[in-house]
């Protein structure tokens, strides 16, 4: 499918009618002076000639080719007069999108987002686009063409600079990094600081860039998570025997992670920047800690703002203090384009920057939809119709109906607050109980993280399955101890908090958080939780008291439920990813007996348990939550 991808991008949006592209052109600032009148009348449908594809060059032109083989330059897409705002610099910032490109109530989407930043282009002096990673993950649309469909989107929209989140690798090393990777094909610049390639002690993408404008330097430094290392594949970090060959600067408490950004910062410094902003791809989730945004500011100095992500945190401003109690500005956008961000720094038209101002502010997906000046201009529209021309190329594939469900699944509780990280769901229910059935085993077992989209109520879709499990783990059946087991429970909930969300944000969450089919049991949160780790993520031991209590297995001879022998051994199903890789911290199952070994794709394990085990509906049996798992 990877095929696809390229032949998107080289034909662009031979879709468009003749009608669809003259509008467009009148709204194009330059098209009026545009060279070919004969191209103009091609595009209303003379003589039979239709548009064949449409590009943007790179000086910000509208290529325009036709069916008889000519072209025509329709002229700038970017506005003629750009700045009423000529003092300020505007940086704009995405994070987590998931391939989340479609407008919606929700999200504005990929066009949404590009008609902002061509508005933003008329109010600044300089507008700078970054991303801040976990861009080309998350939908049917990157799981199809392993990243790449992304890669050609945000290339039309134009980033500057971006880093990588723990889900760029989802599609392994090779793909992301390689000679024709989606590093090679993507037109933004990576900057990853702490990215290092152990074999050489370099780092694998530039540490920071520096941007002039006019008599100011803004550095751009690139962060990601050291816990890449556990929350994607462990196996695309190491060599043949399982050594560590990649690296994040992750352990000692964090501070090597401190020390290695001060590093980078101390050098942009150096070369001149007036001003260090980071793109890091780190969150603000407890459970992240001693790596969070929150963290690192506090361990550093010499950073003015911290654009954030990968916990999917809605924070327009907050000012956090360093290490020399100076105030660093933070903000992230969510996930999805629920939001997108803007740093602005206000030079008040001087070069001395002791006077200048820096401010964030995030502008919403209901805000954008709603406004024609963002949502309704050239660029917005543009941008949808070469979403439209890639979407197309796959869309069949994907609309293929699988099955029924006759209740909605969420990932999310009743406000609406991703729930399937720190709580038993009604999906995670049903994706755990695919794997026991399909497998055939005792107990299934998958990680909320992995579960990533709902299943609406109607027909179900490949593209929906799809969307639930992106990652195309295979799934496998292993022998594991009643100790064993224990141990996963008590990884798991490691971070499990008495409430599950304040209202706006979810709390405790974990990516590892197991959904479970064949158990339950109950998590004492008064307990704290004693489960050792180490530097790279993985499970050591629990080294007092478990806060899971009272586990018990399913019986599947009698339907009841009987405690667990931490002496017996069980036949558990899941993924390679946990089974085999140590995914999410879970190497106690390393060295287990393989009953079945990578025998079907993840999303194939949900269809075929809908067709085979529930007579192709989802039924009123995944309306609500069974009580496997009570929090206390």
């Amino acid at each position: 499918m990877k095929g696809l991808a390229k032949k998107a991008a080289a034909i662009a949006l031979a879709a468009l009618t003749a009608t669809s592209m003259a509008v467009m052109l009148a709204g194009c600032a330059g098209a009026d002076g545009a060279d070919g009148t004969d191209g103009a009348d091609g595009a209303d449908g003379a003589d039979g000639i239709s548009v064949e594809s449409v590009a943007i060059n790179e000086n910000g032109e509208l290529i325009i080719t036709f069916s008889d083989g000519t072209t025509q330059n329709a002229g700038s897409v970017y506005p003629a007069e750009q700045a009423s705002d000529e003092d300020s610099i505007a940086v704009l910032f995405t994070n987590d999108v998931h391939c989340g490109f479609d407008s919606s109530d929700d999200g504005m989407g990929l066009a949404g987002f590009a008609g902002y930043k061509y508005a933003m282009w008329q109010q600044y002096g300089a507008v700078t686009t970054v991303d801040i990673g976990d861009f080309i993950q998350g939908e049917a649309i990157g799981t199809i063409s392993d990243g790449e469909y992304p890669v050609q989107l945000r290339n039309f929209v134009g980033y500057d600079y971006g880093t990588v989140g723990n889900h760029e690798f989802d599609y392994g090393m090779d793909a992301l990094i390689g000679e024709d990777g989606l590093v090679a094909q993507s037109d933004m610049t990576y900057l990853c600081c702490n990215f290092i390639d152990l074999q050489t002690g370099e780092p694998v993408f530039d540490e920071y860039a520096l941007e002039t404008y006019g008599d100011i330097t803004v550095a751009y430094v690139g962060i990601a998570t050291p816990e890449t290392l556990f929350k994607s594949t462990p196996a695309y970090f190491q060599n043949e025997d399982g050594e560590y060959i990649y690296g994040f600067c992750e352990g000692n408490d964090g501070q090597n992670l401190y020390n290695r950004v001060q590093e980078s910062v101390d050098a942009a410094k150096e070369a001149g920047a007036d001003y260090v902003v980071t793109i890091s791809h780190l969150g603000i989730e407890e459970g992240s800690e001693p790596y969070r945004s929150t963290d690192l500011i506090a361990n550093t100095t010499g950073i003015d703002a911290v654009l954030d992500g990968h916990s999917h945190s809605v924070v327009e401003s907050d000012a956090v203090e360093n290490a020399d109690g100076e105030e660093v500005l933070l903000s992230s956008t969510g996930t999805k384009f629920a939001n997108a961000g803007k740093l602005v720094i206000d030079t008040n038209g001087t070069s001395d920057t002791s006077d200048d101002e820096l401010t964030t502010e995030l502008i919403s997906a209901e805000e954008v939809n709603a406004d024609p000046d963002y949502s309704g201009n050239v660029m917005a529209y543009l941008t949808e119709l070469y979403l439209n021309s890639v979407e197309v190329q796959y869309q069949s594939l994907l609309n293929e109906v699988v099955g029924k469900s006759s209740v909605d699944l969420s990932v999310s509780g009743d406000d609406g607050v991703r729930l399937v990280r720190n709580r038993e769901t009604a999906i995670g229910n049903f994706c755990a109980d695919a794997y026991r059935a399909v497998m055939g085993a005792d107990i299934g077992l998958v990680n909320g993280g992995g579960i990533r989209a709902d299943i609406p109520e109607g027909d179900v879709t490949y593209g929906d399955v799809i969307n639930v499990h992106p990652y195309g783990n295979m799934a496998c059946l292993v022998e594991a101890t009643g100790q064993q087991i224990l141990d996963a429970l008590e990884l798991g909930s490691m971070n499990t908090m008495s409430e599950a969300s304040d209202g706006t944000n979810a709390l405790g969450e974990s990516g590892g958080f197991l959904q479970v089919s064949g158990l339950r049991y109950t998590i004492d949160t008064s307990v704290e939780s004693t489960v050792e780790i180490a530097d790279d993520g993985s499970f050591m031991s629990v080294a007092g008291e478990r806060r899971v209590k009272d586990v018990q297995v399913l019986n599947s001879e009698t339907g009841e439920y009987e405690d667990i022998d931490p002496e017996a051994t069980y036949t558990v199903a899941s993924h390679n990813y946990m089974l085999k890789q140590g995914g999410d911290g879970y190497t106690m199952f390393g060295g287990c007996n393989i009953l079945l070994d990578e025998t079907l794709i993840d999303n194939q394990v949900l269809i075929n348990y809908i067709n085979d085990y529930l007579g192709g509906v989802i039924g009123s049996q995944y309306s609500a939550t069974e009580g496997r798992i009570t929090v206390e």
